[in-house]
């Protein structure tokens, strides 16, 4: 696995999409990652420090999993299947056992933003996906 620091927001006005790309955090491959405007919105809030007034899904998923016990590890992008990603959350329970839950790497970094935890890529998804210029 590969650790990944986000890089860049984009938006695509030609093809109307928005991109998270990731950077190798010890090299020079990125990762662009299409994801909805939900999503972005969500990463910006945070990136931005803004608190909204009540809870977003984002913010309310993570806490949901702090008032359970439970502490995330880290968000593992870990398979690339008909042009879409899928991710991991990596979360440790108050008894110690580690609990692994599908999610969309869109919503995983969203939540990882706020645990300040790190989001890591399986190698061959880097060599099958990433590129050296965004």
């Amino acid at each position: 696995m590969i650790e990944m620091v986000l890089s860049k927001i984009k938006v695509d006005e030609n093809r109307h999409e928005q991109l998270v790309v990731f950077r190798e955090k010890d090299g020079n491959r990125f990762l662009p990652v299409v994801i909805g405007l939900p999503e972005i919105h969500a990463i910006k809030l945070k990136l931005g420090n803004v608190k909204p007034p009540r809870p977003m899904t984002h913010d309310l998923m993570f806490k949901i999993v702090q008032e359970l016990g439970g502490k995330l590890q880290k968000v593992v992008i870990d398979k690339l299947e008909n042009s879409t990603f899928h991710a991991k959350l990596y979360i440790l329970r108050e008894d110690g056992q580690e609990v692994v839950i599908d999610s969309r790497p869109s919503d995983s970094v969203a939540i990882a933003l706020r645990a300040q935890v790190p989001v890591f890529v399986e190698e061959e998804i880097l060599k099958t996906a990433s590129v050296y210029e965004v």
